[in-house]
């Protein structure tokens, strides 16, 4: 019964992190956690083949941390029904989510308490295996109806993990009548009222609003150069935010990623390959005498690699135009040499390939 919603679940990235959401089919609306946006209006959304679509917030009460978001693509996926009811205690439950920004995983527990009370606020919990990445996803019941809403934000609990009761967001589906749909419409803690304009204060009840809700969080100037390289490719960088300073996503076949390592490097890498059964003598001789120019051929872990690593203080030197040209050569280049080591030794495209 949990499986055939599977469709419905959603990995939500940003450019601090990952989470999840589930799709509303009837309200057309992603759900999730207020805290995995932040102050985001524009995130990412990918579903279970890797396809990503943009979507912006339309909707955030950071008081209950529920968060609705609305892309123009129009899923056709099944209807995931609401459970609004008392949950008793050692009733099964299931999580469903991206743990770590990790694959799809689903996991069985009970419910330990309905209705436990912490930092003043009622949640679920149980003793199902939560994770960061988990937050924002469904909690589901054996019949597969959404009983909760996961939440991650308390992590020092051992075998304890928390939700949202589906319950809490009744007068938010209510609010989306009147929510501006291209706006995002933020939850007076106060009075419930919807506020699209950014203001210290509500205009229906004059109870103080923080602005840093309607201010999304500023890149680093090393994110904005990254950002700037991405953009030169036609792809919106939104897209291909999979964390704090972490970029991934394809250029054709190739899964392409870029990343601070050790806070002191910028790298751009692609796993292009798997290693053959044979030839690998031939194999390995054209890895070390292909000329690729700036870039270098590797293996790690069974594959081949084709990378470019420079330090980040040259990044904002007079070489910036030339480096940035070098990223973006490198995410065409593993394009081209994917193919080509098909081709001569038979290799295997990447797992991470779109064309697996």
């Amino acid at each position: 019964m949990i499986r055939q919603f599977e469709p419905n679940i959603f990995k939500v990235s940003t450019a601090a992190g990952s989470g999840t959401g589930f799709y509303l089919k009837d309200k057309n609306i992603v759900v999730t956690n207020y805290h995995v946006v932040d102050s985001y209006k524009k995130v990412s959304i990918q579903d279970m083949h890797g396809k990503r679509y943009l979507a912006h917030v339309l909707l955030a009460n950071p008081h209950e941390d529920v968060a609705f978001l609305r892309t123009q693509e129009i899923f056709d996926l099944p209807q995931l029904d609401l459970h609004q009811e008392v949950l008793k205690q050692g009733d099964k439950i299931y999580v469903a989510g991206f743990p770590f920004g990790m694959p799809f995983t689903v996991t069985e527990g009970v419910v330990s308490a309905s209705s436990q009370l912490m930092e003043g606020r009622s949640y679920i919990q149980t003793d199902a295996a939560i994770n960061p990445g988990n937050s924002g996803g469904p909690m589901l019941n054996e019949a597969g109806k959404v009983v909760g809403i996961t939440t991650c934000k308390f992590n020092n609990a051992d075998n304890m993990g928390f939700g949202v009761p589906i319950g809490k967001l009744v007068d938010e589906f209510e609010a989306l009548i009147s929510a501006k749909a291209d706006a995002f419409n933020l939850v007076c803690d106060s009075c419930s009222a919807l506020i699209s304009d950014e203001s210290e204060y509500c205009n229906n009840c004059g109870q103080h609003i923080d602005t840093k809700y309607f201010q999304e969080p500023p890149l680093s100037d090393l994110g904005h150069f990254c950002e700037g390289a991405i953009a030169g490719l036609g792809i919106d960088p939104v897209l291909t935010r999979q964390g704090n300073e972490f970029w991934e996503f394809h250029i054709g076949s190739s899964l392409v990623r870029l990343f601070v390592y050790n806070k002191n490097y910028l790298y751009a890498t692609s796993p292009i390959n798997q290693l053959p059964n044979q030839n690998m003598d031939k194999l390995l001789e054209e890895l070390l005498s292909l000329d690729v120019g700036v870039y270098q051929l590797g293996v790690y872990q069974k594959e081949i690699y084709v990378s470019y690593r420079v330090h980040i203080s040259d990044v904002f030197s007079s070489r910036q135009k030339e480096i940035s040209s070098n990223i973006t050569g490198l995410f065409k280049k593993a394009d081209e040499l994917d193919d080509y080591f098909v081709e001569k030794f038979g290799c295997l495209h990447s797992i991470h390939s779109s064309k697996k």
